[in-house]
């Protein structure tokens, strides 16, 4: 799940290994897990349907691709990624894809997205007209436009909303045409998770982020700060499972996500001491992470349905 950094020079621009590392795959879970929590509280529910659980995993996935062009695109305009980068290679700061070309890859992307939800909508009504149109727009807001919100402070908000709330509650919507309580609960640790991929990007970046005006809450209010977003984020993830075994919405099966502590404990203690580069490893686990416990926490509400 660790992102590499393979030099620029052995990537041909234009090429479908330029492509690859603009989709940047290692972040594709973000999107994949809360779709497999949604389904897995529809299921715990008692209804869940293949044809809409996968073209909704397909819109997720381009509004996730779409975004991450869109960040490409939108921080080497604005000047956030330069040759000093310390993260995974971007790849029109490294004139591997030409910002024509990611405007297209944008467009593509966000049109296939776009397809998916006039099928979802045809399926189950207005509410996945509201859900998309929101998640497209915020995917644009969140490098681009007159506020971008990565640059405000407002990254950590849109995370938990839109890869927490949004993802896990509309897909039990499509397979329900409703939110059990349960999604509501659950959607807060994938949501968690997500946030921090986007905590640890903040705690490496923060001087660059500084010198090119992106405020994000590290930049705010320092590194420390970020150290223990990490740390409540984590207790998060692992706390909501317990809750929901507690207030019988789920079965102890719920709680199989336990058994990634020692990785979770390993990450806390990584961000606390590392810094620069040396996070790089960092943001892998913490993806890895959030697949190994998303998983497992699937899995284990389905098990009780």
């Amino acid at each position: 799940m660790i992102e590499q950094r393979p030099s620029p020079a052995a990537v041909r621009p234009g090429s479908p290994s330029a492509w690859l590392l603009a989709v940047r795959p290692a972040t594709l879970s973000a999107a994949v897990v809360p779709v497999a929590i949604g389904a897995a509280c529809s299921h715990l529910a008692g209804r869940v349907v293949a044809l809409p659980m996968l073209v909704t995993l397909i819109g997720a996935l381009c509004i996730q691709i779409g975004t991450n062009f869109v960040n490409d695109l939108a921080d080497f305009e604005r000047g956030a990624d330069t040759e000093d980068r310390m993260g995974p290679i971007r790849t029109a700061q490294a004139g591997l894809l030409s910002p024509r070309q990611l405007r297209i890859g944008i467009v593509v992307a966000f049109a296939c997205a776009t397809a998916a939800g006039v099928y979802l909508t045809a399926l189950v009504g207005w509410p996945i007209v509201v859900i998309g149109v929101a998640s497209l727009l915020s995917a644009v807001a969140y490098t681009a436009g007159p506020f971008p919100l990565g640059y405000h402070g407002l990254g950590d908000v849109f995370v938990m909303l839109f890869f927490g709330f949004v993802a896990v509650c509309g897909t039990a919507y499509v397979n329900l045409e409703t939110v059990p309580t349960s999604a509501w609960w659950a959607s807060l640790v994938p949501g968690a998770l997500a946030t921090n991929l986007l905590v640890v990007n903040n705690v490496r970046d923060r001087v660059g982020d500084a010198e090119a005006g992106k405020r994000t809450l590290v930049v705010r209010f320092g590194r420390r700060f970020g150290e223990l977003e990490y740390l409540l984020l984590v207790f998060v993830a692992y706390a909501v499972p317990a809750l929901l075994v507690m207030l019988r919405l789920a079965s102890p099966w719920a709680l199989l996500p336990l058994l990634t502590l020692p990785l979770a404990g390993r990450l806390v203690q990584a961000v606390r001491i590392r810094d620069g580069r040396a996070l790089n490893p960092v943001l892998g686990g913490t993806a890895r992470l959030m697949v190994l416990h998303g998983i497992l926490f699937a899995m284990g509400l389905a098990a009780g349905g």
